[in-house]
C-alpha cells in the first residue's frame, strides 16, 4: 500500500505495482469523504490509513458499480455504520447485480465485473451538479451508464475513476492500452465515454487522480492530447 497526499487529497493505491487499485480520502471538516472501496483485501488498509489521518471516514462516494471500487463497502459500512454512502441514481442499479439497460440508453452490453451480493444500500443517488462535502459530482457515462467523477472544489483536484487512467500512460477509458488494457475491456460505451473525457479536460483540473496508476499533476494538455487520439481512433472504427 502506498498513499501520496496532493493538497486535501490522500491517494490510497493497493497493488500499485501489478494491478494499482486506487481509492481516495478526502479531508473534511467533519471527517473524512472516501471516494470509491476498493477490493474487499483493502478493507484493513482502508482502516489503517482513515486513523493515520485521525479522522472518521463519514461519507462513501463510489464512482460507479465495479467490483474492484465497490468490493470493500459491506465490511468499511460495518466498520463506519454512521457513514454516509453515495452512487449515482443509474450506478445504484448495477449495485444490485441489475444490468439491464434502459430505455434511450445505447444498447451496447454493460461489461466488467458487476457486484453480486453487495448488501449495503446507497443512502444518497446523485445527480450531475450535486455536492457532497466540498465534492462536485460530475456525471460522465461511458465506461458504465452512470460512473461519476468528483471535483474538489477548493484545489481543482479531479478524482475520475475510471474515465480515465494513469496506469501504463494516459488514456481515455475505452482507448485499449497494451500495458494495462483492464479499463478499456471494461468499458460500456466508447462515444459516451469520449464525450465524459472530452468535458473533464474543459473543466482543467489542477490534478488527475483516476483508478488505476498515478495522479497526474497539471494534467490538462496531456488529457487533450489524449481527447484527440480517442477522436482519432474512433472515427477509424467507424469508418
Amino acid at each position: 500500500m502506498i498513499k501520496t497526499t496532493i493538497a486535501q487529497v490522500t491517494q490510497v493505491s493497493f497493488l500499485p505495482r501489478l494491478f494499482p487499485i486506487n481509492v481516495y480520502l478526502v479531508e473534511e471538516n467533519d471527517g473524512l469523504t472516501l471516494i470509491d472501496a476498493g477490493m474487499s483485501f483493502t478493507q484493513k488498509g482502508i482502516v489503517r490509513a482513515a486513523a493515520a489521518m485521525g479522522k472518521p471516514i463519514t461519507r462513501i462516494v463510489l464512482t460507479h458499480a465495479h467490483g474492484d471500487h465497490v468490493g470493500a463497502l459491506d465490511g468499511l459500512k460495518a466498520v463506519y455504520p454512521d457513514a454516509t454512502v453515495y452512487i449515482s441514481q443509474r450506478d445504484a442499479e448495477l449495485l444490485k447485480g441489475n444490468s439491464a439497460l434502459q430505455p434511450g440508453e445505447p444498447q451496447t452490453p454493460v461489461r466488467g465485473d458487476l457486484p453480486k451480493n453487495i448488501q449495503t444500500v446507497p443512502d444518497v443517488l446523485l445527480k450531475d451538479g450535486d455536492t457532497v462535502g466540498s465534492l462536485l459530482a460530475i456525471a460522465t457515462p461511458g465506461h458504465t451508464p452512470g460512473h461519476m467523477a468528483f471535483m474538489d472544489q477548493r484545489c481543482r483536484i479531479l478524482i475520475a475513476g475510471d474515465a480515465w487512467q494513469t496506469r501504463g500512460g494516459l488514456a481515455v477509458s475505452g482507448v485499449l492500452n497494451l500495458w494495462f488494457p483492464f479499463p478499456a475491456i471494461a468499458t460500456w460505451n466508447k462515444e459516451l465515454a469520449l464525450q465524459s473525457a472530452a468535458a473533464l479536460t474543459a473543466l482543467k483540473p489542477t490534478v488527475l487522480a483516476v483508478g488505476h496508476g498515478n495522479m497526474l499533476k497539471d494534467p490538462v494538455e496531456q488529457m487533450q492530447q489524449a481527447v484527440n487520439r480517442a477522436e482519432s481512433l474512433l472515427k477509424e472504427r467507424t469508418t
